[in-house]
């Protein structure tokens, strides 16, 4: 009886030093970014001629967090809330309808969000201080809207559907330094003229309880689609952002 009770014993306290190891390897990463974009483009919806309009450089953001987890074949998990919005102002030389109206020719304002969210699997194929490598697939959830207004006629044409797309994340560092060179891009599988990537760089310092990533850099957001929730679009937020990521 005895020697059954010390065998029970050892084996949950072997149960239960393995399960602390394994939560100790599981890791959490939060993040943002703040980004200042330029924004242009040309949107119509179906059949109709695309409309260019102009617009003005304005302040985006961008969060994450991600779960990064020992089991093997299941991925990690990634998602990233992005917002992206910006107001603009264009001219009609033709009668142009959008939503239930026929705008006529004259000046015309818009209100562009194409604000989304994207939710990442991804492997870790490597990650050592000189290169870390994650290869997934994604889908971006779009959740804005283009609106046109005139004087008096405001309209509307709400974006719900997605974009399945391939995903990369790379980073090259110094070891000793805590310097590297980052690359981070998703590419559009059933919309293939649609991606956003960023590429920079950032310092990494090592915590007691985390480590904190400091980043710069670049980032390109494409929405080029035709017939996309019933709207034809080129529209391209692009320019420079600055963020902080915390690994726990």
């Amino acid at each position: 009886m005895m020697k059954k009770t010390l065998l029970a014993c050892a084996l949950l306290t072997s149960l239960a030093a393995t399960s602390a190891q394994a939560a100790t390897l599981v890791g959490f990463k939060v993040g943002g970014d703040i980004w200042q974009a330029d924004t242009n483009g040309t949107f119509a919806q179906g059949g109709q001629t695309q409309q260019d309009f102009d617009y003005g450089s304005s302040t985006q953001g961008s969060l994450w967090v991600a779960v990064e987890h020992p089991i093997p074949l299941v991925p990690n998990v990634k998602i990233r809330e992005n917002r992206l919005d910006a107001d603009g102002q264009g001219t009609l030389v033709a009668p142009w309808i959008f939503g239930e109206h026929t705008f006529s020719p004259g000046s015309i304002s818009t209100a562009t969000n194409l604000s989304n969210t994207d939710f990442v699997l991804y492997y870790e194929l490597l990650d050592n201080d000189l290169v870390a490598l994650d290869l997934g697939a994604a889908y971006k959830r779009m959740h804005g809207s283009y609106r046109v207004a005139d004087a008096g006629h405001p309209e509307q044409k709400d974006l719900s559907s997605g974009v399945v797309m391939a995903y990369a994340n790379a980073e090259v560092g110094l070891p000793g330094l805590g310097l590297y060179g980052f690359a981070d891009v998703m590419l559009g599988v059933d919309e293939t003229s649609v991606y956003d990537y960023s590429v920079g760089l950032g310092w990494h310092f090592d915590g007691v309880a985390l480590d904190t990533k400091i980043r710069v850099g670049y980032r390109d957001f494409t929405f080029d689609v035709n017939g996309f929730d019933g709207i034809t679009a080129n529209s391209q937020f692009k320019g420079a952002f600055a963020g902080v990521e915390l690994v726990f």
